[in-house]
């Protein structure tokens, strides 16, 4: 079975991963008190946490669908699925320790465990999943809408059911990363990638290896592994900093 890996598509997820780092410290040094900074309201953080997340879920998507281009099989993926499952349980019971009154219950590793489910048995639809995808972020807008107006139950801002998106009152969380509307940015990362396999081919996203983009597509090679030990790291430096 075919399955090589596509330097350019790793890269651009380590460069998530370097910007969430960099979003990530400076949150800890804020929570610290050493930075003055509302990661929660402030749109120069809220706007970075969006795009950071959009980038990482485009590739994602674009991941599956190169992994079902190249006939990945149910044992592979049940395998990815449940180390990713997995961390999202971890997570959860580290975020506890730290901010029991908001704690992550329902975060990026919690999402993407759904969506890549999802995304598994919807990504043959092709072109459907553009109009599915546009549909699911644009019901982020509607779904205030529909329960302020008595059309949508308000239960849906409670648990566990504020995991799918439709809500019209943020939980308080740590992180919060529901079907709506990111479910709809995973679909358009898997249907632009189809795009660009149904219309150049597997080949158009071969290249000549390209020194400067290793360091970033080694990174999303482990962008999991990264993403579990990267606060960690972190939070012991700036612990022990504060120490010195």
């Amino acid at each position: 079975m075919h399955t090589a890996r596509y330097q350019w598509v790793d890269a651009l997820r380590g460069l998530a991963m370097v910007w969430m780092t960099v979003f990530h410290l400076c949150f800890d040094l804020a929570n610290a008190g050493l930075l003055q900074a509302n990661f929660y309201q402030d749109p120069r953080w809220t706007l970075q946490r969006t795009c950071i997340l959009s980038l990482f879920l485009l590739c994602a998507g674009a991941g599956q669908a190169i992994a079902l281009a190249q006939a990945q099989s149910w044992n592979r993926f049940g395998k990815r699925w449940l180390q990713i499952a997995g961390c999202a349980l971890l997570v959860s019971a580290g975020s506890y320790l730290m901010f029991p009154r908001s704690f992550i219950y329902f975060g990026v590793l919690h999402g993407m465990a759904v969506m890549l489910l999802i995304t598994r048995f919807v990504g043959p639809r092709g072109p459907w999943l553009w109009l599915v995808g546009g549909a699911l972020i644009a019901l982020q807008w509607l779904a205030p809408w529909a329960i302020n107006a008595g059309w949508w139950d308000s239960a849906l801002n409670d648990k566990p059911l504020n995991c799918l998106g439709l809500i019209s009152t943020k939980p308080i969380t740590e992180d919060y990363v529901p079907l709506v509307p990111w479910l709809g940015v995973m679909l358009w990362g898997m249907a632009a990638m189809q795009w660009v396999l149904t219309r150049h081919g597997a080949h158009a996203l071969h290249q000549a290896d390209i020194p400067a983009l290793r360091p970033l597509a080694f990174l999303g090679r482990w962008s999991l592994s990264y993403y579990m030990l990267h606060q960690p790291v972190m939070l012991g430096a700036l612990w022990l900093w504060t120490q010195a």
